[in-house]
């Protein structure tokens, strides 16, 4: 169908001048338009795709691959657990803590927080907390130092800095599970981290296992361990075979499940977004109709003289398809190479318009981050190419009809 002749003669109308400028002015604002579309689109799904990778990183950094839960609330024998052949057989390595909630307080500056405590040691082999707390800071760490770590953010907001102390307060109940004034609990800050996650640098407290034993009243007990798989994507079903071999009254959530919600929120807003923004294209397609309808009229005469030749209405047909196909691939591969660059340029570019205008585009507390991130994936560059391509050609259709329609002997005897 598409025969040299075909592609010869396509890409002399796609070069040649056109008599009506207002044409030629089509012709350029439909492969801008594409371009635009196309950019928009890459850029979107990159910066969705960023988010989405960094989410993971930091929730695999910090929570590990999966924790197992007691259904009880405490696991009192977590230390003969962890000896057990079935959790020693399927985990490259597990960690235990402890976990409550509570209130620190600095000259009238009150805010909630997670109180965590671990053993700074197990905790370097399940998850990568070393990477975001400096080494020094964990070494602070030790039982009955009453020494915590706090994030950046929440130090900003308390106004405190390291070797300063602050109050934590916690509930407390009695033997009937009835509430009873909170208790009060000097701490010393030992070291600040920073995560880039809202939930972690404004909320997180961690202190040593012992001492959060102590503060949280789980006496030898634990909340849970943290495991860590030889492999994070097959910490799905590593985690239900595990609960199935311990056979304890014990609930395994691995780590999609952390922010289940968010991840699936995120990817059905991907392919809203999609269909949203190739409706950019799609307005570029009609004025590919448009362009094409005009060509026509203005190539009548040459139609009618290929008729004449012997040239088939098919091959008149695919003479306008391949001039779509071109217009559409030049316009998809123009905005590729525009999306890759915008995304490339998204966190220098989100950065600037947030000095320029005094705005937080970038809010941790909506976000989870307080970035904006890229990622740029050949696939989707490929999806969103292939769909402004299909778009362009199907828009020349009538107009290739139209012209495939056109009658010799009228065309070439009118005025």
């Amino acid at each position: 169908m598409f025969q040299p002749l075909t592609l010869f003669l396509a890409w002399r109308y796609v070069r040649s001048k056109r008599r009506n400028r207002f044409a030629g002015f089509v012709s350029l604002v439909s492969v801008s338009g594409i371009a635009l579309g196309v950019a928009a689109l890459v850029i979107v799904l990159s910066v969705m795709n960023g988010f989405e990778r960094e989410v993971s990183r930091h929730v695999l950094g910090m929570s590990a691959h999966a924790v197992a839960l007691a259904q009880g609330g405490v696991i009192t024998d977590w230390q003969q657990l962890l000896e057990t052949p079935e959790l020693r057989a399927r985990v490259a390595a597990a960690a235990p803590f402890v976990r409550g909630s509570g209130m620190v307080s600095r000259k009238g500056q009150v805010r909630g927080v997670l109180v965590e405590g671990i053993v700074p040691e197990a905790e370097r082999e399940t998850t990568e907390l070393a990477r975001y707390v400096p080494e020094k800071a964990l070494q602070t760490l030790a039982p009955g130092s009453r020494r915590v770590l706090i994030g950046d953010q929440l130090a900003a907001e308390l106004g405190v800095a390291v070797g300063d102390e602050l109050t934590l307060m916690l509930p407390d109940f009695d033997a009937r599970g009835q509430p009873r004034t909170p208790r009060y609990v000097r701490l010393e800050i030992g070291g600040l981290f920073h995560v880039g996650m809202h939930q972690y640098d404004a909320r997180l407290l961690i202190a040593h296992l012992a001492d959060a034993q102590y503060l949280l009243r789980t006496g030898d007990g634990v909340s849970g361990l943290r495991l860590r798989f030889a492999d994070a994507a097959q910490a799905p079903q590593e985690s239900r075979a595990l609960v199935a071999a311990l056979d304890r009254d014990l609930a395994v959530v691995d780590w999609t499940q952390y922010h289940r919600n968010f991840f699936i929120a995120l990817a059905s807003q991907k392919r809203i977004m999609f269909v949203i923004l190739i409706l950019i294209v799609a307005v570029a397609a009609f004025n590919v109709a448009a362009n094409m309808v005009m060509l026509v009229s203005e190539k009548v005469r040459d139609i009618a003289i290929l008729r004449t030749l012997g040239t088939t209405p098919t091959r008149i047909v695919s003479l306008f398809l391949v001039q779509g196909l071109m217009i559409g691939l030049s316009g998809a591969l123009l905005g590729g190479l525009l999306g890759a660059w915008g995304a490339a340029e998204s966190e220098p570019a989100a950065r600037f318009i947030e000095h320029v205008l005094g705005v937080d585009l970038i809010n941790a507390d909506v976000y989870f981050i307080d970035y904006l991130p890229a990622e740029l994936r050949l696939r989707d560059v490929a999806e969103v190419t292939l769909a402004a391509v299909v778009l362009a050609v199907l828009a020349t259709v009538y107009p290739a009809l139209r012209a495939a329609a056109i009658d010799p002997a009228r065309a070439v005897h009118r005025d």
